[in-house]
């Protein structure tokens, strides 16, 4: 063996057979085919690589979610009667909790998740008091597309806010407090002993009052989707709070009460659950906390852009949480490293839209 062979059994060295029953071929999109449309893109992302892939991978948790039946599992052990009914069986679903941010309700996510929750796709919701407040402002007031760069003390001296490169006009608040502070009136009066106000019902009768098809809130409460925020009296719903207590004092929110959330996972059994959660925070840990109670999901998709060098839940890949029992062992999870405004509506694309409408032109 002379020496420009020895250098060349070094740097090429012989190559495990990388067997395609185990291994995807990379490929991307075929624009040379008129027919690819929006479902032949959304399936060949899982094949193009990067977070390219983990999107398609993420497509294909969801539909399990979505897919799963308890047909589809062995009777337990310790079943009662009614659920060996071969007909209850096939009606029992996955219990899919979605959370996300309140930035997510600024930006038009906002309208794919009133889709979800006006369909009732999901069972559980949970956000931040951004979250719902920023629902409720949009049926009172648009926020409008503004610029990344535009310089937060001109923007002051106009009375608007900035959030990203959206745009929120002070009017927006004040057309929200006249309306909210009549309903903490309301509430007020209508508290007692019996009547214990919590995060999730002051948010229920929010979604009623609001009275608006554009908002999740409204559909939320329309199909008893409970939605649960710990942190209520962060924002400007917060605010609102403390002003009323200040005017008219009393109003008691109990997050004590408010935890029931956990149960929302103790008692989802023999359904499985599923998560999505959409940026970081609060929302996320709460989602995963919850699902502890059971020994971990059994779906999971992550979508953010949050890393996971600093310690943080928000950037914290899904095997931590299955390190703490939040997410099970023998799951699949997904976390889709990309701005969620990007990366949900595709998803949804390829998984919810596309079964609701099939089912529509099915029937």
């Amino acid at each position: 063996m002379d020496a420009l062979e020895g250098v060349r059994s070094i740097v090429l060295k012989p190559s495990e057979s990388l067997d395609e029953g185990r291994f995807t071929r990379i490929a991307g999109a075929d624009f040379n085919d008129a027919g690819l449309g929006l479902p032949g893109l959304l399936a060949s992302l899982a094949t193009t690589g990067f977070q390219a892939s983990n999107l398609g991978d993420a497509v294909d948790v969801v539909n399990q979610m979505l897919d799963w039946r308890l047909s589809h599992e062995k009777p337990r052990e310790d079943c009662d009667e009614a659920e060996l009914d071969p007909t209850y069986r096939e009606s029992v679903k996955c219990k899919i909790f979605l959370g996300f941010t309140s930035n997510l309700v600024s930006s038009g996510i906002r309208d794919v998740v009133r889709f979800l929750v006006q369909h009732h796709m999901v069972d559980v919701i949970v956000t931040t008091a951004g979250g719902v407040e920023e629902d409720l402002i949009k049926c009172l007031a648009p926020t409008y597309r503004g610029e990344f760069s535009l310089p937060g003390t001109l923007l002051r001296s106009k009375g608007l806010n900035r959030i990203g490169n959206l745009l929120v006009p002070n009017d927006n608040y004040c057309k929200f407090e006249n309306w909210i502070m009549p309903l903490f009136d309301q509430m007020l009066q209508e508290q007692s002993t019996e009547n214990v106000w919590t995060p999730s019902k002051v948010i229920a009768r929010l979604g009623k009052e609001i009275n608006d098809e554009s908002s999740y809130l409204y559909w939320a409460y329309k199909n008893n989707i409970p939605v649960y925020c710990p942190a209520l009296t962060d924002g400007s719903l917060g605010d609102m709070l403390f002003c009323h207590a200040v005017r008219n004092p009393g109003l008691i929110i109990d997050i004590v009460q408010g935890k029931l959330m956990n149960g929302e996972a103790i008692h989802a059994t023999p359904r499985k659950t599923g998560i999505i959660v959409l940026g970081g925070g609060l929302p996320k840990h709460h989602i995963c906390n919850a699902n502890m109670f059971r020994n971990g999901a059994d779906y999971a998709v992550y979508i953010n852009t949050a890393q996971e060098f600093d310690g943080s839940d928000s950037g914290a890949q899904p095997d931590e949480a299955v390190s703490w029992g939040k997410i099970k062992g023998s799951a699949k999870p997904v976390k889709v490293h990309c701005d969620a405004t990007i990366a949900f509506p595709l998803i949804v694309a390829a998984t919810f839209a596309r079964k609701f409408h099939g089912a529509k032109q099915a029937n």
